[in-house]
């Protein structure tokens, strides 16, 4: 049986070669590169040029494009600093605000990082942080992993949501203000229209609020419900 091939993070790290890109220099490229321009335009080629490097040469260092953008998530989760302060909900609340900070900085990241390992040494830090204060609610270890589990879903899910809405507003070339004036006319013939009364109330009364505002109320919720659910001594 052939053996398995071992984890990224696992394999010893050949010195580079004199005048040879360091495996850090190929990961900060190859973040430059998906941060300005997507996934799409990441390759092990256009990594090479960009270092004026041979592609041959990468490949000592790291073996394949896959193995890359596993050490690309590892090294953005090397911002993400949880200090446990003995409250529960504020920690938690730390880690989930945090994790939107990076991936909004990284648009790319939010689709990468599901059906990836993360075993990294970046990873397996914030993820013990996170468990960390999920504990401090309850010492069952399993529910603490679900808190986790659940803070960080409403985290992807809340930003994918963000991501896509900022995508929208650049491909139309409007801002937030000069989409809602384009659709006014529309949106008052509906409101005039009577069907939709509670859409008119949320039109007419309601607030506008930021998306940090959003993402807030949204997490208390959450944080909420955790700790109605959480198991009592």
């Amino acid at each position: 049986m052939a053996d398995e091939p071992a984890l990224v993070w696992a394999k010893e790290r050949r010195s580079p070669r004199r005048q040879a890109p360091s495996v850090e220099q190929i990961v900060r490229t190859a973040l430059a590169i998906a941060d300005a321009e997507g996934v799409p335009a990441l390759s092990m080629r256009r990594v090479a040029a960009d270092l004026g490097s041979g592609t041959a040469s990468l490949y000592r260092y790291v073996a394949s494009r896959d193995e890359l953008l596993d050490l690309m998530i590892d090294e953005v989760k090397a911002a993400e600093r949880t200090e446990l302060t003995g409250d529960w909900r504020a920690d938690l609340a730390s880690v989930a605000h945090q994790v939107r900070a990076t991936l909004l900085r990284h648009p790319w990241l939010s689709g990468e990082i599901p059906g990836r390992p993360a075993l990294g040494t970046n990873s397996l830090r914030r993820h013990e942080a996170a468990l960390a204060a999920a504990a401090q609610l309850s010492g069952d270890i399993t529910f603490a992993a679900g808190a986790v589990d659940v803070v960080l879903a409403y985290v992807f899910g809340t930003v994918t949501q963000e991501l896509a809405e900022l995508q929208a507003q650049r491909r139309s070339g409007l801002t937030k203000e000069q989409w809602q004036a384009s659709v006014g006319p529309y949106i008052r013939e509906v409101i005039a229209s009577g069907e939709y009364p509670q859409f008119a109330r949320r039109v007419i009364e309601g607030e506008d609020r930021t998306a940090e505002e959003v993402f807030a109320f949204g997490l208390d919720c959450v944080l909420d419900g955790i700790a109605a659910r959480a198991p009592r001594p």
